[in-house]
């Protein structure tokens, strides 16, 4: 039986926490799409797969949750992180899968917290 929203995405955080790429691709549907606004939006379980390593590989990145809320198909994710980075998400779950997911954070504090260049356009 698919998981509803809220419990999907509670899996999706602890998959998140291990840093288990496959896990966190396995909850996508096939043709989703990832857009964390700060950045292009990512399509297809693939290429969400190679974000996700990708990102694992390039910055120690923790989710803490603060509030996890289901509506219908959606589940909304109010998180934090250990360094004070805040955050939320909004996750569309079809058929027990991560159909679209939109996330909101601050990537000049992310990229500071991390001592990263900051890019000027």
């Amino acid at each position: 039986m698919p998981l509803s929203p809220r419990p999907l995405i509670a899996a999706w955080v602890d998959a998140f926490n291990r840093k288990d790429v496959e896990a966190l691709a396995a909850m996508y549907s096939e043709n989703a799409v990832n857009h964390q606004v700060a950045e292009a939006p990512v399509e297809g379980r693939e290429a969400i797969r190679a974000m996700f390593a990708a990102g694992f590989a390039a910055a120690e990145m923790v989710c803490i949750v603060e509030n996890l809320f289901e509506d219908g198909e959606w589940a909304i994710l109010e998180w934090r992180d250990p360094l004070g980075l805040r955050g939320c998400g909004f996750f569309h779950v079809v058929n027990g899968h991560i159909a679209f997911q939109r996330g909101y954070w601050d990537k000049l504090t992310f990229l500071c917290q991390h001592g990263w260049p900051i890019p000027r356009d």
